[in-house]
């Protein structure tokens, strides 16, 4: 009898090809390499104190023995946190708020097509409403130095006599200083080393975190001349055979464009400008009161003397204008030139005009003596009026490319970016109008200016009290959709406790526990409520903002004495609306700037308002240079960089991105700079994302439908998690047909609604963060290194398998 037949072999089970690579992202708030990677032992591969790629000790050579990993990636950590939260000291960015809120409107156009003029008178009325912004900062400086201090307070005794460190300018001692010229000269010290101090800022934090260049224009597809395969993939229709482009061929997303993320020229032009207007005003305001004497009054200094400098300072005002005009970005090429000498010089021409402006107002004029206040209210009136036109001609603008090419999702119908920009003009108006307001109380004593008759000084503008008196009124106004929103989510979270107890059945209900899960989706919900609030804040807010120039125009006095005689209802009410907003506007400010030291020394508070803060500093400085500095300048190319490296060197590897919250922000804009051929073997990962719940309605042109629709064609394969308990994370929602499958969610959360044998304790509701806890964030990655590359036989019976990659959460 023959022997039997050996059994046949096994059927090897299948194995990837190469190593795999997963790049975790960390997201607001930062995390350490330690948290991210779940060890303590860890090394940098490369990078710097700022920020830097680590991996596991164990894994630095980890693409040496694929063996070791079996199916699970080497992880690598990216921490850019040190861009962001660095020491303390950062707190005083937050100073800059209403330069970052108005940068952010020019980033919020609408999707625009075929209308590139139109695109350019966007981006012009952005950066007038920037440039008016650095005028107003320096404005108020200029009325905190030259007129409540050198003009009102050292001209009148009794103030004078109260500070002592002013007796040197007082005019009772007949000093050398003592004439107003002389003391209006040394006053403009104060807003001139502002606007130093700010162009200094601005240009060393390009240097610090700007000067990244992103990946070299020839790293692109030169069979790809218009982009086609980078928006939208290898099967996207191409060129027409005689070499023209199709017509429905799309060009490439701005974002994969190599000179997005690197706009030195245009920086450097808009922070030549915004100093030399800073600088002018400094100059106008000094010449103008001595040359207002100089007409009225007959004197030893000739007339001609102030009509040349007043008119040096127009004609160099008007080329600051044209600077700012004349060009925008320039995102298909590195803006790698510098402008010419016009330029260049433009803020020494100014400067030198202050100088100039100075040295005239120092002319001795013994005549000359200051009472009142200098006059410039009409300045401030017509400042804050040309902020209110500009808004409006932003929103016609802006409603006209929304009507060409809507889009569903776009916040207030396109109006997102005046929306804003109006916000930014009434931060500048509430920052500005409370110092000046803080300083004449403290300046008067007892007394408050404008109101009583013995008051030592006049006072600031009554513009000024004006809009303070309206904050009052916009609060009591802002109750109602407040209220209209806390209804709204209480209804809600009645209405998911029956969906929530099906999703657990047959567990036995809890009502405490289906509570708190209803109610914490009902608040996650909110955020989609947000751009409605910041709506309803700027229309009143340009509405009231109206109303507080017509009454200071109409009135010239302050709202509590305009009200005399009235009524008794309506004096009281003008006088407690004027005393009340004169505090909050006060209160505001020191609040804010308390508040933002607190949030760069507590990690909690960071989080608070980390994401915020993040979105702001997230975009590169195109209307303001002033604006403190964008991270992703920095950020974005290391990813890319680190990415391109990894993969030239590891011809069979693979490659997963994994980006939380603004992570993934930073993740999709990474891939969309890479080079075609690197693009097709990244696989990417996103949870907690914001790139369609924020970005995609705040930003449609630039993460709106068409470009997430052109990121999933042009990546090799995406995955999105996202939980209905999150308040910051959403569904990409990719429309294709058919439907691709991006997004994976809502992820189930809690993960148990009671006490099981696996899990014996109450799980938390984990909403934003923490994803990789669930089972769904492995499967999701092990998807994507499934579809990276093809199988091949096992060669080894086992491999050592390790536990999850790390954590990524910020």
């Amino acid at each position: 009898m023959a022997p039997a037949a050996p059994p046949p072999p096994a059927t090897p089970s299948p194995e990837h090809t190469g190593s795999a690579l997963e790049l975790l992202v960390h997201g607001v708030g930062g995390a350490t390499p330690q948290e991210m990677l779940g060890d303590p032992r860890t090394v940098r591969v490369t990078g710097d104190t700022t920020a830097a790629v680590y991996r596991r000790t164990e894994d630095a050579h980890g693409e040496k023995h694929p063996e070791r990993y079996g199916n699970e990636p080497v992880a690598e950590a990216y921490c850019w946190s040190g861009l962001t939260s660095g020491n303390g000291s950062r707190a005083l960015w937050l100073l800059l708020l209403p330069f970052m809120v108005v940068n952010l409107a020019h980033w919020m156009r609408p999707t625009a097509t075929g209308r590139t003029r139109a695109v350019r008178l966007y981006g012009v009325l952005v950066r007038l409403v920037a440039l008016s912004l650095t005028v107003l900062l320096t404005a108020a400086a200029c009325e905190v130095a030259l007129d409540l201090l050198a003009w009102q307070c050292a001209g009148a005794d009794a103030c004078a006599e109260r500070r002592s460190w002013l007796g040197f300018l007082s005019e009772r001692q007949g000093g050398w200083w003592s004439q107003p010229g002389r003391r209006l000269g040394l006053a403009a010290l104060v807003p001139t080393a502002l606007v130093g101090l700010l162009w200094y800022l601005s240009n060393r934090t390009w240097s610090a975190y700007e000067s990244q260049r992103p990946l070299n224009g020839e790293d692109f597809d030169e069979d790809d001349p218009f982009g086609v395969a980078a928006a939208h993939g290898p099967d996207a229709p191409g060129p027409a055979a005689d070499g023209s482009p199709r017509r429905a061929a799309p060009v490439r997303p701005a974002l994969g464009r190599p000179g997005f993320w690197y706009g030195r020229r245009l920086v450097a032009r808009l922070r030549a400008a915004h100093t030399a207007a800073g600088f002018l005003t400094v100059a106008a305001a000094v010449a103008g009161a001595a040359a207002r004497h100089d007409r009225d009054a007959e004197g030893p200094v000739p007339r001609i003397v102030g009509a040349a400098v007043e008119g040096g300072i127009v004609l160099c005002a008007l080329v600051v204008l044209w600077v700012v005009c004349r060009r925008g970005r320039s995102e298909r090429t590195r803006d790698t030139r510098l402008d010419g000498a016009l330029i260049s010089c433009l803020p020494g021409s100014a400067l030198a005009l202050l100088a100039l402006a100075v040295l005239y107002a120092s002319w001795s004029r013994p005549d000359w003596q200051s009472s009142g206040a200098l006059p410039v209210e009409t300045a401030f009136r017509f400042l804050t009026l040309g902020q209110g036109i500009l808004v409006v001609a932003l929103a016609v603008v802006a409603r006209g490319l929304y009507r060409r090419t809507p889009e569903p999702h776009t916040v207030l119908y396109g109006l997102g970016g005046p929306a804003v920009a109006m916000l930014a003009c009434a931060l500048g108006g509430v920052m500005t109008g409370g110092v000046a307001q803080r300083v004449a109380d403290w300046l008067d004593g007892p007394g408050t200016p404008g109101m009583d008759h013995s008051s030592d000084i006049a006072g600031p503008p009554v513009l000024l009290s004006w809009q303070a008196s309206v904050i009052p009124v916009l609060l009591l106004l802002l109750l109602v959709p407040v209220l209209v929103l806390v209804v709204r989510t209480v209804r809600t979270a009645r209405r998911l406790g029956p969906i929530v107890e099906a999703e657990y059945a047959p567990e036995e209900p809890d009502e405490g526990r289906t509570r708190r899960i209803a109610r914490t989706r009902a608040t996650a919900a909110l955020t989609d409520s947000a751009p409605w609030i910041v709506g309803v804040v700027s229309a009143a807010t340009l509405l009231l903002g109206a109303g507080a120039i017509a009454g200071s125009w109409y009135s010239d006095q302050v709202p509590g004495r305009a009200a005399d005689g009235s009524g008794p209802l309506l004096e009281s009410l003008a006088d407690a609306a004027q005393s009340t907003g004169s505090w909050l506007i006060g209160f505001g400010f020191i609040l804010f700037v308390a508040g933002g030291r607190r949030a760069y020394k507590d990690a909690s508070a960071r989080r608070t308002i980390g994401i915020l803060w993040d979105v702001g500093t997230f975009w590169p400085r195109a209307a303001h240079p002033f604006a403190p500095p964008c991270y992703a300048e920095r950020a974005v190319p290391d990813l890319a960089s680190r990415m391109s490296a990894w993969t030239s060197t590891m011809p069979r590897g693979r490659l997963v991105i994994s980006g939380h919250s603004q992570g993934s922000v930073l993740a999709a804009s990474a891939v969309w700079q890479l080079p075609d051929a690197t693009r097709r073997r990244v696989a990417l990962l996103t949870y907690g994302s914001p790139l369609e719940r924020l970005y995609g309605r705040w930003f449609p042109a630039y993460f709106g439908a068409g470009p997430l629709l052109g990121l999933h064609r042009s990546v090799h394969c995406w995955r999105n998690l996202w939980r209905a308990t999150d308040p910051i994370g959403g569904p990409v929602r990719i429309g294709a047909d058919p439907d691709p499958g991006v997004d994976r969610g809502p992820l189930k959360d809690p993960l148990a609604y009671g006490r099981t044998t696996r899990l014996p304790l109450p799980e938390p509701i984990l909403g934003h963060s923490d994803y990789q806890a669930d089972p769904a964030f492995a499967d999701a990655r092990a998807d994507l290194l499934a579809e990276l590359g093809p199988l091949v036989p096992r060669q080894t019976e086992a491999r050592t398998q390790k536990g999850t990659s790390g954590r990524s959460s910020g």
